[in-house]
């Protein structure tokens, strides 16, 4: 099962606060756990929302949003990408991260299998052709 942990924002990440050395440390070795246990699949940290953008659909109608957005509760600094067993797996690495404050939010990522019927098998091979192509270019640079 592959989980998505979504690390909200602060007040200091949307103002463009960058962690200690300290945090970074500790974030770095949390990482490398991450990394030999073979749970990790990708993390990052995000820029501040003022330096993004939302997109609006409305219909065939497309309105841009430049941020920053208001809500600080609403956004996110950062993400990680886990390969686990089930969610209990996914909620211990996550306690065991090097935060002090504030909240991370875990939400499993959809399967093929997930879609039952309406995945065809031209869809499920479109998606894995997507997938390795995508990740080739990943290590290609583009």
């Amino acid at each position: 099962m592959r989980f998505m942990i979504l690390v909200k924002a602060s007040k200091d990440s949307e103002a463009g606060v960058m962690p200690s050395t300290e945090l970074l440390t500790e974030m770095g070795k949390f990482n490398e756990e991450l990394v030999k246990a073979g749970v990790l699949l990708a993390g990052e940290g995000l820029h501040p929302s003022s330096r993004g953008a939302r997109v609006r659909f409305e219909g065939p109608k497309r309105t841009v949003i430049d941020g920053p957005f208001a809500e600080t509760k609403e956004l996110l600094a950062g993400f990680w990408l886990l390969q686990v067993k089930s969610k209990e797996e996914a909620i211990e690495w996550i306690k065991r991260s090097p935060f002090q404050e504030g909240e991370i939010e875990i939400r499993q990522v959809f399967e093929a299998a997930d879609f039952g019927d309406a995945m065809t098998p031209e869809l499920l091979a479109q998606e894995n052709r997507l997938r390795a192509e995508a990740e080739q270019q990943g290590k290609t640079g583009r």
